[in-house]
């Protein structure tokens, strides 16, 4: 199979190389900062931007968040099925 990724540099304007089942936590960030969110559930969304700054953000189904995310708190989170989009 042929890998159209192979000889490409991974940018921050996409798209993600993975994509990552997020386990909202207050404690821990996640193992990569995240490129975008992926909501499968919506609600509140309580997260930690890649510039060190605590949001909270109320999205509908199947919404694509498009910011640098370090960490998803649980407290705060109602919204469900959350992935991280990540270069890496």
């Amino acid at each position: 199979m042929t890998n159209p990724f192979a000889n490409r540099s991974a940018s921050l304007q996409g798209p993600a190389t993975d994509i990552q089942a997020v386990t909202p936590s207050d404690t821990d960030d996640l193992p990569m900062i995240a490129i975008a969110l992926y909501v499968e559930t919506g609600g509140t969304v309580s997260f930690v931007t890649a510039s060190g700054h605590a949001r909270q953000v109320a999205v509908p189904d199947f919404t694509i968040l498009p910011v640098g995310v370090r960490k998803v708190d649980a407290t705060g989170t109602t919204a469900t099925g959350i992935h991280a989009l990540v270069l890496g």
